[in-house]
């Protein structure tokens, strides 16, 4: 049985990622760089690619797939714990969403299987009310 793999230490590069990324909106790691900079930050746009992934592997930035297929990323609010998003497709901003019903469904569907550690990812997108009532979307 494999050892789990530890956990990539906290860098300066990672921390300062990590305080740069608000709860609000998914960005991409260039506009997180492009953020950065702007702020007078040095570091490299492969650094921020790095760090992002490896704070979205721990589980301190939430990440995901845009329509495009770019991955987009914002700091966790929840933490540690499972959850999901509504997100607009104009403007990035993210609300989290409780979906009890679909939890359930889904440890049903496993067992009915005898599937075990059932994981899974729900992503809702749809426009806010900011961009609809501005036409954007």
């Amino acid at each position: 049985m494999n050892a789990p793999t530890p956990a990539p230490r906290m860098t300066r590069q990672r921390r300062e990622i990590l305080d740069a990324l608000d709860t609000r909106d998914f960005r991409s790691a260039q506009s997180w760089h492009e953020r950065l900079r702007a702020e007078g930050s040095t570091i490299g746009l492969a650094t921020v690619y790095r760090g992002l992934q490896a704070l979205a592997d721990q589980g301190e930035v939430d990440a995901v797939v845009s329509e495009s297929g770019e991955t987009l990323y914002r700091r966790c609010e929840a933490g540690e714990e499972h959850h999901h998003h509504l997100r607009c497709r104009s403007c990035g901003k993210a609300v989290e969403i409780d979906v009890p019903e679909f939890e359930d469904f889904a440890h049903r569907i496993g067992d009915a299987h005898g599937y075990g550690d059932i994981r899974h990812t729900i992503e809702l997108t749809g426009v806010c009310p900011e961009c609809a009532a501005a036409g954007r979307g």
